[in-house]
């Protein structure tokens, strides 16, 4: 498997626009191959996916009636769960942790860039939130064949 940015390297991005501080990763891997990766490895860890969201789809399907002829994403979607154990230990440290939950892993290919599939995640304040963060890196990590 072929790893771009980098041999396996974790690529931290900032969102100009956003100012979310991301870790992604990105591979040669099929959109549905990495999809496929991220739902066995969220249900190997024991967790359930709550919510699908096909970001991608509804930002195509609204665009011409949004006046826009830019296609942002030739596929997008994001998957959102939680941990009952790991979110409870957060929310002991801190119950405002609850703002975070559920916890998302995105997986996105960019028409620019259409052999490349990108997935990745939010980065969490220090502390307690770091093991989240760290959850959700093992996941998708997993998802790509990196663990």
């Amino acid at each position: 498997m072929k790893i771009f940015l980098g041999a396996c390297a974790l690529i931290g991005l900032t969102g100009a626009a956003s100012g979310a501080d991301m870790i992604t990763y990105d591979t040669d891997q099929s959109f549905g191959d990495v999809t496929f990766g991220l739902e066995n490895a969220i249900l190997d860890a024991g967790l359930v996916i709550d919510h699908v969201s096909h970001t991608g789809d509804m930002l195509e399907r609204t665009r011409a009636d949004l006046g826009s002829d830019v296609v942002l994403f030739q596929e997008a979607d994001i998957y959102s769960f939680c941990s009952a154990q790991i979110s409870r230990e957060v929310m002991e440290a801190d119950p405002m942790n609850v703002v975070f939950c559920p916890y998302d892993i995105f997986v996105i290919v960019r028409p620019e860039t259409p052999d490349v599939t990108t997935i990745g995640f939010r980065t969490y304040p220090e502390g307690a939130m770091k093991k989240v963060e760290a959850m959700l890196d093992g996941i998708a990590r997993a998802a790509i064949g990196l663990d």
